[in-house]
């Protein structure tokens, strides 16, 4: 009965074993139908692992994963009952129904079968020859309609067997998909290329046939165009359609981009249980935007218990990624503007260069000004500032200054010599040349870059010595890059002998530059305790500096233009999905735009979701955002009127980031008693501190204290007795005791000069209307002048 079972165990697990392979290659045939354009050999490849044999018929299905799934449960479970069987025999018995058993495996795992053809039901024989060529695989040569064919013998010249390797359907599924993909090229080729807002329009239209052929790739992007509103009109609904469409077949964007919809209210009812839900299934398929949205939620507590430990994971994979991908010429620049700050301070620079100024410095550049040149070509390598990155105008800017002698024009063509790029090809020995020239005029970026082809052997032999020379150097002058690189040496003990403590400082000291390799290097000894008190927090704040440098803060700047072009609902959508990812700068746009009455968001929702986001941004310290939280609450915008919130918002504001304003609405709220007893005396200090905070707040500090006085005066009257006081006044001891006659005298005088006055009018001789004297009248002194 023992071998009885254990044969029945064995058979069970063989059949199971073939299942799971068959529905291996069913999943490797979701891969192959993904359109892709590939040679032959690619081709055959693809489909051969990808096919399914059962009872005869070649199966290409996709999207079948829950049987997979329960074939490895089932196989799992018989392994482990397999193995607890083998436990009870003896090793002789085990080997012989194992060779057995391993015969039947033999038999009965999947063959490739003809479909029609000359040998129908048939073998495939693998390899075959035809046309004096061996093919390991079913091929579509020789035939004009491109279906997959084998033979059955090895010659096909020879014997004429053959049958197809798929059904027709199956061709013209895959036919059909091979046409999604060249459209979907075609599209992308246009948008890449191109720069005129025609042609990317153009380009979508392409990329929406594509998608309308199934096409998961071209369904992405064209679901993203109708989120945001990007060369398509927005419409939501059509976007969550494909989204949805897109989860179903397992895509990490479309799962991120749902998770959004759900967590923000858009086009579905908000639910944070389901955001959460496809968050997490976005971020298990790679999405680096979902992981980064996680990171952010378990940092803040937002839908879930706040855990420092589970951010920092989220975080450090997505830093992971953004510090890889920086060159040797840095990143873009991430420009933050806050649309609340351009409001309130009209004439503050937000760091956009004006048409204008740009066009003054181009023609100072053609003019021969160098300092105009080596600026213009540094703004066009890295972008930013309203202007768009190109790497060929930076190239022509930084000759023309290199000509001229100038050595940081030098030193940035050794980097992107070094660098390379579609422009400017790749050359040690040509980037060598440039940082030599830079660093022998002491230019710290070309000591720089001359350190990194001595610490990397680029053109010359590897020298640590000479490498940590020329850092020291760059550094001295204040050079990030110097830092960063001095930082790495002392960190890894390269040249030098490994010293975390002079690591940490020059790593901080290249954090102060703004390097985001320099606070990626912090936040790894910060997250592991190197060289520092290990700090989860720090690391986490640290990893989300790094992880909001990625390519997707280029967005910022597409929202903003979106909202200067006068499209609020695309700009609020796109500052929605920033702010999940814990962007501050997008969390109070999406707040300010909310709070003009956004059209996308219904009228009774737009006041509770710009709370939302301000206080999102308060808890990030934005101090206008802390101010919000107070209106709000005392206005009873979006929430029910709470003076004692709205105070503790304000002096949150004033404690914490010595805010005038929230100054001044304390002084208000205690001058009159809103959410805190009434005081005067704390009134006029918090106007008082209002005024010493701000120059702005001196004139309505003024007012303040000027009616605070009347306030006084007449709360002082009201809590005396008049009466009482005067009965109390001694008029002889205090005027002396003829005060009586002075008084008299004083009447007397006043009459007198009034009586005077009159008469004068009456003694005025009537003119003629438009004649003047020839000589006027002469006024009396000033002291004889009537009173007024």
């Amino acid at each position: 009965m023992g071998r009885l079972r254990l044969l029945l165990l064995l058979g069970a697990a063989a059949l199971g074993a073939a299942a799971l392979a068959a529905a291996d290659e069913e999943g490797n045939q979701d891969e192959s139908l993904e359109p892709k354009t590939l040679a032959a050999e690619d081709q055959v490849k693809d489909h051969s692992t990808g096919t399914r044999v059962v009872a005869g018929q070649i199966f290409l299905q996709s999207g079948k994963s829950d049987p997979q799934s329960e074939d490895e449960e089932n196989f799992n479970s018989q392994e482990e009952e397999k193995e607890n069987s083998l436990e009870e025999l003896n090793s002789l018995d085990m080997s012989n129904l194992l060779n057995k058993d391993l015969e039947e495996a033999e038999i009965q795992s999947p063959v490739l079968t003809a479909i029609g053809g000359t040998a129908d039901g048939e073998p495939c024989r693998f390899p075959f020859l035809f046309m004096e060529k061996e093919y390991a695989e079913c091929t579509a040569d020789g035939r004009e309609d491109g279906r997959l064919w084998c033979a059955t013998t090895y010659d096909y010249k020879k014997d004429q067997k053959w049958g197809f390797c798929e059904t027709e359907e199956q061709s013209n599924k895959r036919r059909q998909m091979q046409e999604a993909e060249d459209v979907y090229q075609t599209g992308m080729k246009i948008l890449n290329e191109s720069s005129k807002k025609a042609q990317k329009k153009e380009a979508y239209q392409y990329l929406l046939k594509a998608a309308d052929m199934n096409h998961t790739k071209a369904m992405e992007k064209v679901s993203y165009a109708l989120l945001f509103g990007d060369y398509l009109k927005q419409n939501i609904q059509s976007s969550k359609e494909l989204f949805e469409k897109l989860t179903e077949e397992g895509s990490p964007k479309g799962q991120m981009a749902l998770g959004f919809l759900y967590a923000s209210g858009l086009g579905v009812n908000s639910s944070q249980a389901k955001a959460l839900v496809y968050y997490t299934f976005g971020a298990l398929g790679g999405n680096l935007i979902a992981h980064m949205i996680l990171g952010y939620r378990y940092w803040a507590g937002i839908g879930v218990l706040q855990s420092c430990e589970s951010a920092l994971t989220h975080y450090r994979l997505v830093a992971n990624h953004v510090a890889s991908d920086i060159s040797l010429t840095g990143g873009t620049v991430v420009q933050r503007i806050r649309l609340a700050d351009e409001v309130e301070n009209p004439g503050m620079a937000s760091g956009m260069l004006e048409e204008d100024l740009i066009q003054y410095y181009q023609f100072l550049a053609e003019k021969g000004d160098v300092q105009a040149q080596v600026g213009l070509g540094q703004l066009h390598l890295h972008g930013g500032r309203g202007v768009e990155q190109n790497h060929q105008r930076a190239f022509e800017y930084f000759n023309q200054a290199a000509n001229a002698g100038n050595s940081h024009a030098m030193a940035f063509l050794g980097k992107m010599y070094s660098e390379g790029s579609d422009v400017v090809p790749q050359s040690n020995e040509t980037a060598l040349q440039y940082f030599k020239k830079a660093a022998d005029m002491g230019n710290p970026v070309g000591q720089s870059g001359l350190g990194m082809a001595y610490l990397y052997g680029r053109g010359v032999p590897v020298n640590y010595e000479l490498a940590l020379k020329y850092f020291q150097k760059a550094a001295e002058q204040g050079w990030v890059d110097g830092q960063l690189q001095l930082g790495s040496m002392y960190y890894n003990g390269i040249g030098v002998k490994r010293d975390y403590k002079q690591a940490l400082k020059y790593f901080n000291l290249a954090s102060q530059g703004g390097h985001i390799l320099a606070f990626y290097n912090l936040a790894q000894m910060h997250a592991t305790g190197t060289g520092v008190m290990r700090s989860c927090h720090t690391a986490v704040e640290l990893f989300k500096n790094v992880c909001e440098r990625g390519r997707w803060s280029e967005r910022l700047m597409t929202a903003y233009n979106s909202y200067k072009d006068g499209d609020s609902n695309s700009a609020v959508v796109q500052y929605l999905l920033l702010a999940e990812q814990g962007y501050e700068v997008a969390q109070s746009n999406a707040a300010f735009i909310l709070d003009q009455k956004a059209s996308i968001v219904g009228e009774n929702e737009t006041y509770p979701r710009a709370l939302l986001h301000w206080n999102r941004a308060a808890s990030q310290g934005y101090t206008v955002a802390r101010i919000k939280l107070g209106d709000y609450h005392f206005y009873g915008f979006g929430t029910d009127v709470d003076y004692e919130t709205a105070f503790i918002h304000y002096r949150l504001a004033s404690e914490q980031q010595h805010s005038a304003q929230a100054m001044f609405n304390l002084g208000y709220m205690h001058e009159k008693g809103l959410g805190i007893k009434q005081d005067i005396h704390l009134a006029k200090r918090f106007y008082d501190m209002a005024a010493e905070a701000s120059p702005d707040a001196q004139v309505p500090v003024f007012l303040a204290l000027c009616k605070l006085g009347v306030i006084y005066s007449v709360q002082y009257v009201r809590e005396i007795n008049i009466r009482e006081v005067f009965s109390h006044i001694d008029m002889d001891q205090l005027l002396g005791p003829e005060w009586d006659l002075y008084l008299m005298t004083i009447i007397t005088l006043l009459l007198g000069t009034i009586i005077a006055y009159r008469q004068r009018q009456h003694q005025a001789i009537p003119r003629p209307a438009g004649l003047r004297p020839a000589v006027p009248q002469q006024e009396p002194p000033p002291e004889h002048q009537p009173p007024q």
